[in-house]
């Protein structure tokens, strides 16, 4: 019946600083960009290596909400890597705070988390073979 997620929307509360992170930071391709007149909103559709979308939206005025990953609701965002190491390093150099590595105790494989410029918790996996 279902056979994969589509994609994830994010609501961002600086669009130009969100933009910016998803695309060169993270290297996410834009797939299309859309101005909102009547509703001053924007919404960004950003591609995946596996096909699979994020939407990024910006409203103005848009409320607050608790993203801590032990909030209820959405945990966190997982990107499945082939190194945990290298992405970590890399991220570091563009001034992004990450965690410290850890593993895994079922599966035995590495992940980090870091967050968006909205402190929305987003997790580095490493690549299941």
């Amino acid at each position: 019946m279902l056979k994969s997620i589509h994609h994830a929307a994010i609501i961002c509360s600086d669009y130009e600083k969100s933009k910016l992170f998803y695309t060169s930071i993270l290297g996410l391709e834009v797939i299309a960009e859309n101005y909102r007149e009547e509703r001053d909103s924007f919404k960004l559709d950003l591609k995946l290596p596996d096909g699979g979308q994020i939407e990024l939206f910006f409203f103005p005025s848009s409320p607050d909400r608790p993203s801590f990953p032990e909030a209820l609701g959405l945990r966190h965002l997982a990107f499945n890597v082939e190194s945990v190491e290298s992405v970590k390093d890399y991220l570091i150099s563009k001034g992004v705070d990450v965690e410290p590595i850890r593993v895994d105790e079922y599966t035995n494989k590495k992940f980090t988390f870091f967050s968006d410029p909205d402190g929305l918790p987003l997790e580095l996996y490493e690549q299941e073979s």
